[in-house]
């Protein structure tokens, strides 16, 4: 969303009567802008994996103290598995 907002304020400073060195100093701050918002996204992005992966481990701390059998059986597999190398 904001990247379509800076796109059609690009494209009506482009577009408009505006003169040459208000239009290149308006593009320039623009392009600050698309990198500013492009590092406010990917804090987003981290903060949402954070989350997700705590999320996660809430549940899988849940499902090991509900179901502790499933877990060590599952846990001795795994064990198995890795010690025979797949």
């Amino acid at each position: 969303m904001i990247e379509q907002t800076i796109s059609e304020i690009e494209a009506r400073i482009r577009a408009g009567s505006v003169n040459e060195p208000a239009k290149a100093e308006l593009l320039q701050l623009l392009d600050k802008l698309k990198l500013e918002a492009g590092a406010l996204g990917q804090m987003r992005e981290k903060q949402q994996l954070k989350n997700s992966m705590d999320e996660l481990r809430s549940s899988v701390a849940g499902f090991e103290q509900s179901h502790p059998k499933i877990v060590q059986a599952v846990n001795s597999i795994s064990t198995t598995l890795s010690n025979l190398g797949i």
